[in-house]
């Protein structure tokens, strides 16, 4: 078995071939194919798809719950599209920042369609409604449709791409419409293109035809409070990050730079929000003129904000002192790096990029930037890459890494405390549910120090609601919490020197042999790539390259799941953080990035049983340099450092098929998690350090077998009463 960890590496070398001729999938995570030419026979077939190929919608079918009757927004927003003179309009997930969380006020997809999850695509024409999603959301994508929608499950057999079905469905000389604003750049082009080729026009509408018809019960625009993050927890000033971006931009021969994406601007200025749920943002655009020495930021309320008092305890400027501007937000008179601060309104940044446009060489945008910035940059002066504020954002400084290595112990105390309540209360019989356990463990993380919320909304998922990827408890769906089901809890918090997600599958009766070796081949592909080393190289490598080292363990007996492996993390920023990835669950994206020391992200394989149950384990690690064993010349060698100290469910463990490296580093993890988390547990909660103790004691391999075992009941016996002497 030792030997297997190879195979794997042949695997994904030959897997990440493969993935460069399938569909490709745009920046809103959506597939789009080549654009070869549709067989006549394909169009009809891609024209008669109705939402009557859904399991719960044909006649007779119990609707679910949790369905949405979207009936009367389509017939408005036909409407709408009628007088904009488009005959198909498209909808996206994200707003104008293309943040993949969107605020309540942005969540347009989710109005039209119903649809709860982050990510999708609909598409509106005069006749039909359709919706791509991605494999985290087939089940979700199911009960909240309703059947005036044909649900599309990108990357399975037969599904058609967004462009597919427009030119299959909408005859020649058709406009599709999309708002500027809400739309990524790449996305509008690749329509543009493709559809061109099929005499069908891509425009652009003057309004949100979605927010025109949003009029009742729609959320009010963010406007929070915004704070400066200390030096402490930044490890850099906004300064000395301005400094390295006129560097960077001088090396490119750049001469303005707009940044669109919020967690850049955050990062970029040590500023944090609260404008996006379970996101420390807020509403921004930053343009960078390095030739003109200017730095534009445009927030809402800009005047008012300015001058606020600190509302974070550890914040001790104001806005404007902080930026060095003045309380009206002009920098006349400042010395030294400034910041210019108006009101974020789109038409003044529109208009603000179009003369810096004019006045400049060449700009930088980033993938994910809106058309309607894009397109106020004429081509010959722009380039798009990833902004150097993304890519050093996500190489974290010494305290950034100091601090997530702290904030995930923190974390871990209060998961590790909550988790010995719920399996001491939950075997006693007391009643838990998938809510009043994620509402519980809420309150424990929100005791810790620098506790700033969750970082997103736990899945607490019991049963075959646990299959549901990214299942949201709520009353319609909640389940009890037994002893005779799998339960998966996937939760985080947001600390203000880190942010955490961690993911852990329990049992807490007597689980079948199917579960338990799904458990275990899970956990296998866990570690095995958390031990995996590798050569940094010009050319990489990229996280989709190694993601199939977590999947080998799955794919050896025919199993799979349908995420990625691993996204990056922010440093009390987003809980999912470009550019890299690790995940072969799509093709390429323009914007992936090689794997960088300082890089965080998260290790989660996991299986789904349609019905049954779900199994996900999730760390947090960083990439870093380590020794080797030979020295190579020239050459660094990286690997991964777990940051997540929380143990594992030996319950589920099948131990003997685990080969010995893999005891090895199981047993190693957790020495380091009873060595840093045990001593507080043990001061502060005798009952969870036995908890914690219980599930971190030494895993041996017998000589005569490879059956593994734990201690004997007597050392047990003597461990458990040392703690009570």
């Amino acid at each position: 078995m030792e030997g297997t960890i190879f195979f794997g590496i042949f695997i994904f070398g030959i897997t990440f071939l493969l993935a460069e001729s399938v569909q490709r999938l745009n920046d809103d995570g959506l597939h789009h194919r080549s654009k070869r030419a549709l067989s006549p026979s394909r169009k009809i077939e891609i024209k008669n798809m109705s939402p009557n190929d859904r399991l719960s919608c044909p006649p007779g079918q119990t609707a679910p719950p949790t369905r949405v009757n979207t009936t009367e927004r389509l017939e408005n927003l036909r409407a709408e599209m009628l007088t904009a003179g488009v005959d198909a309009y498209i909808i996206p997930s994200e707003d104008a920042h293309q943040s993949e969380y969107p605020s309540d006020y942005d969540l347009r997809r989710e109005f039209i369609s119903g649809l709860s999850g982050s990510a999708g695509l609909a598409i509106v024409t005069r006749t039909q409604a359709a919706l791509w999603t991605d494999g985290r959301y087939f089940l979700q994508a199911e009960d909240e449709l309703d059947c005036n929608w044909i649900l599309m499950k990108s990357g399975e057999p037969g599904v058609p791409s967004s462009t597919e079905w427009l030119i299959s469905v909408l005859g020649t000389n058709a406009k599709v419409g999309a708002y500027p604003f809400l739309i990524n750049s790449g996305s509008y082009e690749r329509y543009e293109k493709a559809l061109s080729q099929r005499n069908i026009t891509m425009t652009t509408t003057a309004e949100d035809l979605v927010g025109k018809i949003w009029t009742m019960g729609r959320p009010e625009e963010p406007n929070s409070p915004i704070n400066a993050l200390p030096l402490k927890f930044a490890g850099r000033s906004w300064q000395d990050k301005l400094a390295d971006m006129h560097k960077a931009m001088t090396e490119k021969d750049v001469d303005a730079m707009v940044v669109t994406g919020l967690d850049e601007t955050a990062w970029l200025l040590n500023l944090r929000a609260a404008d996006i749920a379970y996101n420390p943002f807020f509403l921004s655009y930053i343009i960078v003129d390095k030739k003109m020495n200017e730095t534009t930021l445009y927030i809402k309320n800009h005047t008012a904000k300015l001058t606020q008092n600190p509302t974070d305890e550890q914040s001790t400027e104001k806005l404007h002192e902080h930026l060095n501007t003045g309380t009206s937000g002009s920098c006349s008179g400042r010395t030294g790096y400034c910041v210019q601060v108006y009101e974020y309104s789109s038409t003044a940044v529109e208009s603000k990029v179009q003369t810096v446009a004019s006045n400049s060489g060449i700009v930088l945008v980033s993938f994910s930037c809106n058309y309607a910035l894009y397109s106020k940059i004429p081509e010959a002066k722009r380039l798009q890459e990833n902004t150097p504020a993304a890519l050093q954002k996500s190489q974290k400084n010494d305290v950034e890494r100091n601090g997530m290595r702290n904030s995930h112990k923190r974390d871990a105390v209060a998961l590790i405390t909550f988790m010995t309540k719920l399996e001491k209360e939950v075997k006693a019989g007391k009643r838990w549910t998938e809510v009043s356990a994620a509402r519980d463990l809420k309150t424990y993380r929100e005791k810790k120090l620098y506790n700033r919320g969750l970082s997103f909304p736990s899945i607490s998922a019991v049963g075959s609601n646990g299959a549901v990827i990214h299942y949201t408890p709520g009353n319609l769906t909640d389940r009890q919490i037994t002893t005779s089901e799998m339960y998966l809890l996937d939760s985080g918090g947001q600390y203000l020197d880190g942010t955490t997600d961690v993911t852990r599958t329990f049992h807490f009766g007597t689980p079948t042999d199917f579960e338990k070796e799904c458990y275990t081949r899970v956990l296998m592909g866990q570690v095995d790539l958390a031990r995996f080393k590798f050569a940094k190289t010009d050319y990489g490598p990229y996280g989709r390259e190694i993601d199939a080292i977590a999947r080998r363990p799955l794919w050896e007996v025919g199993l799979q799941y349908r995420h990625g492996t691993g996204h990056g993390i922010g440093m009390f920023l987003s809980v999912h953080e470009g550019p890299g990835r690790i995940s072969l669950s799509h093709a390429p994206f323009e914007s992936d990035s090689p794997l960088q020391d300082g890089n965080f992200f998260s290790d989660e394989p996991g299986y789904y049983e349609d019905g049954k149950f779900g199994i996900r384990l999730e760390n947090i690690f960083m990439v870093k340099e380590v020794d080797t064993k030979y020295k190579f010349p020239n050459t660094t060698f990286l690997g991964f450092e777990t940051v997540t100290m929380v143990p594992y469910e030996p319950n589920l463990i099948k131990y003997d098929m685990l080969s010995q490296s893999q005891v090895d580093w199981i047993n190693a993890y957790h020495k380091k998690v009873l060595e840093l988390i045990g001593p507080e547990l043990r001061a502060n909660n005798p009952e969870a350090y036995n908890w914690l103790e219980s599930r971190t004691r030494t895993i041996t391999r017998t000589t005569s077998s490879t059956t593994l075992i734990f201690p004997s009941v007597f050392l047990i016996t003597l461990g458990i009463l040392s703690h009570f002497t």
